[in-house]
């Protein structure tokens, strides 16, 4: 009987663990308060995107590019957009229209990128390593929650 109980008692054990850590890569904390440790969010996440803070007027996600990966050729019409670059090599282009990316630099580790709001802008991983980001946004530009694992799932889910 001991060794039912035990056996059962571990089960839960690991389920509970393996719950609290998908928890962890899913969860967007808006609303509320929150504090964290960016850059090692940011380094952890192998997510291509995940919403980790999700407010009234500001959103933060954290992303992971593979090497030759990009965000996707996109424009936000109503709101700026903040990248920080904590791991990797990207190249950022940006233009007034799609046709003419007229802004073309290369960024790594610790680099920031300013996207103003009707900017069409894209960000590719240039390096040999995963890109590791984290994206603000304001206002919010994603649903609180969303997580996507890969570019595809990203692409399937709103066309970028």
């Amino acid at each position: 009987m001991l060794k039912i109980v035990t056996m059962v008692v571990f089960f839960v054990m690991i389920s509970a663990g393996l719950s609290m850590a998908a928890d962890a890569v899913e969860k967007d904390y808006g609303k509320q308060p929150w504090v964290v440790n960016i850059e090692d969010l940011t380094v952890k996440n192998e997510n291509f995107r995940a919403t980790k803070w999700t407010g009234r007027n500001l959103q933060m996600t954290v992303m992971s590019l593979k090497p030759g990966e990009e965000i996707g050729l996109e424009k936000h019409d109503e709101g700026d957009q903040f990248i920080r670059v904590e791991k990797g090599k990207a190249r950022v282009v940006m233009g007034a229209s799609k046709d003419k990316m007229t802004f073309d630099k290369k960024v790594s580790d610790d680099w920031a990128i300013f996207i103003p709001a009707g900017f069409w802008h894209n960000i590719i991983n240039e390096g040999d390593k995963p890109l590791k980001v984290y994206v603000i946004y304001a206002p919010p530009e994603h649903p609180a929650g969303t997580l996507h694992k890969t570019f595809k799932d990203s692409k399937a889910s709103h066309g970028h």
